[in-house]
Order: structure tokens, then sequence, then C-alpha cells
């Protein structure tokens, strides 16, 4: 018995049959870049999207047979607006990335309002204003696990999963229900929402498919990623290395007592929902990672290949006291300085190419510490288990550095991306494959077990950061 899971991310789409054991049986890829018509905009076909995921989801069918059920892991708040009766995307949907709204959600911390410009808030707002400013349309809205479980449902279902709800700015601190203050601000009609749905359980039966297999899980992507790493108890986290890097901590079944941020500079989010139980966590963001090591191929040239990064690192020992924050688009956790800008110390004649790379992977490493340390003190404690996943995963020079500089061991995911295996336990749990979270904490298998080797500095770290900050004062004085 297994899963269908759709796994929808910012740059391509992935269809997978996963076991009840975690095990992916049958998969298929296929890239899907968003468009940005203009600096600081970023969209996507919806309609288009969807195409590609049915095609790639019976696709995988075709291979492995049928399945119990279907789960949807999607990239969080990029937003789409469709006409239920025909269907159809009305306008470009907008990504979570796109920066248009920045000056609205400026201007709505006036009035009280702290909505930030990767909500979906602010871009359902925009939408409406250019293709239904007056409201009367009767159109609809959804993230992309929304705009998926409608389509793959033939329109029977306009719902959302409260991972999904709950980082789209528009629904109370408590997660309860949608934001009557927020909505009437933006003149959002409460129709156009979708329901509120468990991240586990049965929403509508995907007709699109043979036989109809039921709708049974949904997360976002980070969500996802935190389940599928097997962390669903209190005090467990997961690190993602990606383009950027993303901490999620669960903390139980109580809210984070801060409202939007907390002293750490992480955000209380909602891990997940089963049975009417929500489990609240905490999150981090570093806002560059694998970016770097692509700043070092594409612009520096000085890898041909993202890989080559830990060859070359691995030449030196260590940095011989070059110290690199990776503050390429700023700084997220803790600092949330968006004026910040990357900084290289401690360069000399005697400095080499190993040496550069070295100090960039070691400045990532850092920044996953610091994640660390910021989601310890939110939540009071210390973090119990640390597992990372993501493409920077599989680099051994820098998960050994991470492991040095958070001065613990670190367990890594044994796929490289558990957002799909995440969708999978959801999907499972919702039809009874799996009877509860405590078998799926059973499951967890890491791939291997780095131990600290080295003592990072991490005071040197601190005073770089400190140089590095308020370098474009305009910006590092935005705050959302």
């Amino acid at each position: 018995m297994s899963v269908l899971v759709i796994d929808v991310g910012t740059s391509g789409v992935r269809a997978a049959v996963v076991a009840p054991s975690g095990a992916v049986t049958v998969e298929r890829r296929r890239s899907l870049l968003p468009d940005t018509p203009f600096p600081g905009l970023v969209e996507f076909d919806a309609a288009e999207m969807a195409d590609v995921s049915i095609d790639l989801a019976r696709g995988v069918l075709a291979e492995a047979g049928p399945v119990e059920a279907v789960g949807i892991a999607n990239q969080r708040a990029s937003t789409v607006v469709w006409d239920p009766a025909t269907g159809r995307p009305v306008a470009p949907a907008i990504g979570w990335q796109d920066l248009r709204t920045v000056g609205e959600c400026l201007a709505l911390q006036a009035d009280g309002f702290r909505l930030a410009p990767n909500h979906s808030a602010t871009k359902l707002a925009a939408i409406l204003d250019a293709v239904d400013p007056d409201r009367t349309q009767g159109l609809l809205f959804g993230t992309v696990d929304s705009w998926l479980a409608w389509v793959l449902t033939g329109g029977a279902a306009h719902v959302t999963d409260i991972t999904n709800a709950s980082v789209t700015g528009l629904m109370t601190p408590d997660a309860t229900d949608w934001d009557d203050a927020v909505l009437d601000r933006l003149r959002i009609p409460r129709a156009a929402l979708p329901e509120v749905v468990d991240s586990a359980g049965v929403v509508g039966a995907a007709s699109v498919f043979d036989g109809a297999p039921p709708l049974a899980g949904i997360a976002g992507d980070q969500q996802a990623s935190l389940i599928g790493q097997s962390c669903v108890r209190p005090g467990m986290a997961k690190i993602t290395f990606g383009t950027g890097a993303m901490l999620d901590l669960l903390v139980g079944e109580e809210r984070p007592a801060f409202e939007s941020r907390g002293d750490g500079g992480t955000f209380p989010l909602v891990a997940g929902r089963r049975a009417g139980r929500t489990w609240w966590g905490l999150e981090a963001i570093a806002l560059a990672a694998g970016s770097n090591v692509e700043w070092l191929r594409d612009d520096l040239g000085i890898i041909e290949r993202a890989e080559d990064s830990h060859e070359v690192a691995a030449a030196c020992e260590d940095t011989d006291g070059v110290v690199f924050v990776p503050a390429l688009l700023g700084l997220g956790t803790p600092q949330w300085d968006y004026g910040a800008r990357g900084t290289l110390l401690g360069v000399t004649r005697g400095t080499t190419r190993a040496h550069l790379v070295r100090a960039v992977l070691d400045g990532v490493a850092h920044l996953g510490a610091d994640l660390v340390d910021a989601a310890s003190t939110d939540a009071g404690a210390p973090i119990e288990s640390l597992r990372v996943d993501g493409g920077m995963s599989a680099n051994p020079t820098f998960v050994q550095a991470l492991a040095d500089a958070c001065g613990r061991p670190i367990e890594l995911s044994p796929v490289l991306e558990a957002t799909t295996i995440g969708a999978g336990f959801l999907a499972a749990l919702g039809i009874g494959l799996l009877a509860d979270e405590g078998e799926i904490a059973d499951l967890w298998r890491p791939r291997a077990v780095i131990e600290p080797a080295r003592d990072l500095d991490r005071d040197r770290w601190r005073d770089a950061v400190e140089r590095s900050l308020r370098w474009h004062p305009d910006l590092s004085g935005m705050s959302f």
C-alpha cells in the first residue's frame, strides 16, 4: 500500500509514490521556473502548474499502479485567484518571493497591521484590485495547495490546510479563523477564501485520477519537511539548506507567547493539525545559504559545479583567518537587517581559492548555528534533536562545519528533499495507513550522524556579523 504525492516547489514539480515506510518507489520531476517580468516581480502560470502536476502524477501511477491516497506539499504563500465558473486563473499567480507590495506592507504598519510582502494577503489584494476592483465577480483565492486541491477534485474541494493558511497573513494570531480586520482593510471577501482543514485527513476525492483516491494529506513545504524528518515530538528541529535555509522547531500544542517575532528573531507557525489537535512550532530563516555557493560558481567562477565546493574547501584545514558573512540578500534570523551585505574579512596575499571557498561554507554553517541559537532562545529550551536536509546536506565539508559551529551532532536526512516524504506521511495518517505520529518517529533512519570535530570561532563570527550590518541604512530600517 502506498500514496501519491505531488510536491510543487519554487522551481519545479515532483510526483512520487511513497510507501508508509517513507520509501519513494517511483518519481518523476519537471523544471517549472517562475517568470520575472520586472526586478522584484515573480509570477507563474497556475494552469500550467496544474497541468504539469497531473501529467507527472499520471506517469508515476502508470508505472506504480493504484495508490491508497494522495498528498500535497507545496511552496507556501504563493497566490492564485481563479473563476469558479471556468476553473481558470484570472491573472498570473504571484510567487511568494514577489516584492511588489513592499510599499503597501509598510503603509499598513502605520494602521497597526503587521503584514510582510511574502505573505499572501497583499498579493491577493493586488490581484483583486487589478481584475475585480469592485469585488463582485465571486472569484476564489488559494495558495498552491488550495489550487491543486480544487483541480484534483474537479472543483469539489476549495480547501487549504492549516500550515498553509497560517502563513498567508490572513488568519488570526491563534490560527482559529480568518482575520476579519485584515479582510476588511484589504477588501477581501470571506467567500473567496478556502475552508481551512487539518493537515492529515480526507478532504475529497482526487477524481482526475483513475479510481479517485482520496486527497488525505496537505502541508506547506517546510512543515512537510519537518514531519518528513520524523520531527514529531517537542524539541525536535530540522534545517533545510537550499537557496536559503529554514529551521523549524516543534514546540507542542501551546502557541508561542509572542505574537509575531520573538526576541531571538523567530516566528510562531502552525506545524500541523490532525483530528483537531494543532501542533505549534517556531521558524528561523537565513535569507541566503546555497545561493552563496551559486555566487562562487556563477559570478566569481572559482568553482565549476556546486559540488566542487567540497573538494576545493577540503584542500585546506581551515580558512587561515578569513571570515565570510553570507549576507548577499541581507540577514534574516536573528538580526533581520535587510541592509546588511556580504562581508569578507581577514584576506591576505596568502589567501587561496581553497580558503575563500571554505570561508563561504563556514559562513553558511555559522548562519545555521545562529538559527539554532535563536530557536532555543525563543523556545526557552534547548533543541533536543537537529536534523538536516536540502541540497547542501550532501556537502561533507559543509555538514562537518555545521556540526562544529553548532557544537552538537547533526543527523542527516536519508533523502535530500524530505518534503515529499512528509506529505506522504500525512496522507498515510489521513487514511489510517499509519496509526499515529509515534509510528513516524520510529521510522527515522539518518543517513549519517556528524559529530563536532573542531571549534569554530563564534566570537570572531559575531564580530564579523556586526561589521556587515547597516550597510544600507534605509533598508536596515525596514521591518516586517
